[in-house]
């Protein structure tokens, strides 16, 4: 499943599906697999949502969000 569509709050990075200078941008952010995610806020209209990355808070549109692959977290 991807980020923009998880239950829950609390996941690991499986995959990154973006391509290009997208791709590498969100690996610099730290979206690299393995990584736990934690979700904490999402703005009004449900749209940027801010993620816990490494003990920084990182907002991404649904758009991005929809480029990476995650599991839930156990």
């Amino acid at each position: 499943m991807t980020l923009a569509e998880a239950p829950g709050s609390d996941f690991r990075v499986v995959s990154l599906t973006a391509q290009g200078s997208e791709r590498l941008r969100l690996l610099d952010l730290g979206f690299v697999p393995g990584t736990p995610i934690q979700r904490l806020r999402t703005g009004p209209l449900g749209d940027p949502v801010a993620y816990l990355v490494r003990g920084t808070v990182i907002a991404l549109r649904i758009e991005q969000a929809q480029t990476i692959e995650v599991e839930v977290a156990a």
